[in-house]
């Protein structure tokens, strides 16, 4: 039997992982050095709450997991004679994959007759999540393992996403965006737009000005790239700004049609530790990242 895995990071939910058939990996955050563990220690994120603690000047920080928590969600499954898949966020972004190839290691000498596969979604948030979810349909199509890699190998480079983020303390500290160093700061009302390049690194790739110069240039740059945008899904992801995010879909809309499939989500608070309240992106099919 083959066990599917993905993580927190990725935007999904202990409910939409059951949709799907996936266990879940909680990618933790720090506040005040007190560990929080997504959909661990507590059962819904009440992100109306954690935005709001953000931004009265709260900045939480995040960890990799260690090697022995990687082998606590692992090891049952190999005990069982099970395989693994694991579709991840971005290798890229953090350094919890070192703690992982430790813990395959010591379970490789443990069950060598067992087999983990992983697939990088070179994503976080709703890109990895848009990707994940067509994972999601084709386990339940019954695609065999051999099938799943062969389509990420050509396929996952063929979504994209274009966000903004209002506030740019949090990236600044968290360090994981390159090319901020130009931007003037939030006084000016200048907005990076950041991209997830086809490495799997978030880049901001240019800046507008004002909420509706924003929103237009990332449905100029959506328009760009898109591949037959109207016959794929589409996420929306926002940090507790939901009215913008429904603006956001609702130009999609005027654009390319009031039938478009678009599901509205918020951003963990794992990622949303690095890129504050406030922000709101969009995920695609594409020609390319």
């Amino acid at each position: 039997m083959l066990v599917l895995f993905t993580d927190t990071d990725c935007d999904i939910t202990p409910e939409s992982a059951k949709k799907y058939g996936f266990e879940l990996i909680s990618m933790p955050y720090f506040i005040n050095e007190k560990e929080t563990k997504p959909y661990v220690d507590f059962d819904e994120f009440k992100y109306k709450d954690f935005y709001n603690m953000l931004r009265k000047g709260v900045l939480p920080k995040t960890s990799a997991i260690s090697p022995k928590q990687y082998i606590e969600y692992f090891e049952p499954h190999f005990k069982e004679g099970n395989d693994i898949l694991y579709i991840h966020f971005s290798k890229n972004m953090s350094g919890t994959f070192n703690s992982l190839n430790i813990a395959l290691e010591e379970l490789k000498k443990k069950y060598p007759d067992r087999k983990f596969y992983s697939i990088d979604t070179k994503a976080i948030t709703a890109l990895s999540y848009l990707i994940i979810k067509q994972f999601g349909e084709f386990a339940r199509q019954g695609k065999t393992v051999e099938e799943l890699l062969t389509w990420a190998e050509s396929e996952v480079q063929k979504y994209a996403i274009y966000f903004y983020v209002d506030d740019l303390t949090f990236f600044r500290k968290s360090g994981r965006v390159n090319g901020l160093q130009g931007i003037m700061g939030n006084l000016l009302g200048i907005h990076p737009i950041i991209h997830i390049n086809s490495d799997g690194i978030m880049t901001n790739i240019t800046k507008a000005r004002g909420k509706v110069n924003t929103l237009k240039k990332i449905i100029e740059m959506v328009d760009d790239i898109q591949e037959d945008i109207a016959s794929y899904p589409i996420v929306i992801a926002h940090s507790d700004i939901e009215e913008v995010a429904l603006e956001l879909g609702q130009m999609l809309k005027e654009k390319y049609g009031d039938n478009l499939n678009i599901e509205y989500i918020v951003v963990n608070p794992t990622a949303g530790s690095h890129c504050g309240p406030n922000s709101v992106g969009v995920a695609f099919h594409a020609k390319h990242r």
